[in-house]
């Protein structure tokens, strides 16, 4: 397997198993509600610390990794979200376990990032887009393994017993550390350098000039509503739909499938259009077509015309989260990637994850075209963002100030 392969299968494992300890949270919410004699407000704090956890990890793991190497720090933030997991099987009272999600937060935070630089300085910029789309879809085999997962040990074994299966990624960080080489783009840009410059740190140079910082920002703001408008479908619409067409349990189950399918479709093809389309011309396209899809779906009726709409939405929504890797990597050079890519995604983690409690405000107080609109304003306003990212010229001569900067 040449090395352009080996990155993307050990990025894809890793937010494979990201993807399935987030999600096994979600399984086991109401029995750590029960166990521990809490409410709802306490067990939505649980994910709530998880994305803060990622926040910080990916600041802290993002700069550790351009300044001591991508896989070796990669390994580390595998062991760590391994090790969080499996200390919440061990829980005593609910604290503790917001003291362990937020350790597991800290290294899934902290994984992203590094693996999608290790991507993005192992492809060829006109197969970038397509091999980040192969890495994001790891997130959605994720949940598919902690569904299957979930079923087998939470009657067997409990919720304990789910997280103890945490610890089957630290295997797989030993095999990532003794088969995956350091990137040689990085390894090149550490030769380059005065030992003063290798000890300077990154976090500043996100908003090293105006153009640098109006960047930052844009991308921030492009990757919360990617977050909020995935969080704010998956979490409410199985209710929405409950609520406005009547449908049982089981049939807004159906829906989510059908919608995750169109998502894992959107992702694969999404990538495809970036080496095709570009970048600005590609997430115009995705952010459009989402804000139409999005409203119209509101006035969506029967079971196809729910099924189909779900996937559409699935496709064009979430099928841009296989961009951002790409994306981020494009405007920042290698000396400060991993630190842009975690520090701008896991800020829209973060930020992002709160957008459930608006809609389940707008739902409690109005309607769910009303909820459906918010959300399509939010893919209009990051498509405004994304029309404010510098190209072609302007962006090569943001990165040439950035390196220098550095």
């Amino acid at each position: 397997m040449d090395y352009r392969k080996k990155t993307v299968v050990a990025s894809v494992a890793g937010l494979t198993l990201e993807g399935m300890d987030i999600m096994f949270i979600s399984f086991a919410m109401s029995l750590i509600i029960a166990d521990f004699h809490i409410g709802m407000t306490a067990g939505g704090l649980i994910s709530s610390i998880t994305n803060i956890g990622m926040l910080a990890g990916g600041v802290i793991f993002g700069i550790l990794a351009d300044k001591f190497g991508r896989v070796k720090v990669f390994t580390y933030t595998i062991l760590l979200f391994a090790v969080g997991t499996a200390l919440t099987g061990l829980a005593q009272n609910i604290e503790q376990v917001y003291i362990f999600r937020f350790i597991a937060g800290l290294g899934a935070g902290g994984e992203y990032g590094i693996g999608m630089a290790l991507v993005a300085e192992a492809w060829p910029k006109n197969k970038q887009g397509r091999a980040s789309s192969y890495v994001s879809v790891g997130a959605q085999y994720g949940v598919i393994l902690a569904a299957l997962l979930s079923a087998m040990i939470l009657p067997a074994w409990g919720w304990r017993g789910l997280f103890f299966v945490g610890l089957a990624p630290v295997i797989f960080a030993f095999i990532v550390r003794k088969k995956l080489d350091e990137s040689p783009e990085w390894v090149k840009s550490q030769q380059k350098k005065q030992p003063a410059q290798k000890k300077e740190g990154k976090l500043k140079q996100l908003f090293a000039t105006p153009r640098i910082t109006a960047t930052t920002v844009a991308l921030a703001v492009m990757a919360t509503v990617q977050i909020a408008g995935y969080n704010g479908l998956m979490i409410w619409l199985p209710s929405m739909l409950q609520q406005s067409q009547g449908l049982s349990v089981s049939s807004s189950a159906l829906w989510t499938i059908s919608t995750a399918a169109g998502m894992i479709a959107g992702m694969l093809t999404f990538g495809q259009i970036i080496d095709r389309l570009g970048m600005k011309r590609s997430y115009g396209i995705f952010l459009f077509a989402s804000a139409i899809a999005v409203f119209l779906y509101s006035y969506a009726s029967g079971s196809i015309g729910l099924l189909v709409g779900g996937a559409i939405v699935g496709f064009f929504s979430n099928g841009m989260f296989a961009g951002y890797g790409a994306l981020i990597s494009k405007y920042y050079p290698v000396e400060v990637r991993s630190t842009a890519t975690n520090t701008i995604f896991n800020f829209g983690r973060a930020l992002g994850g709160l957008s459930p409690i608006l809609v389940g405000y707008i739902l409690q107080h109005s309607n769910v075209a009303t909820a459906m609109g918010y959300l399509a304003l939010l893919y209009c306003i990051s498509f405004v963002a994304m029309i404010s990212l510098q190209k072609g010229k302007g962006n090569g001569q943001a990165v040439n100030s950035l390196s220098k900067a550095i």
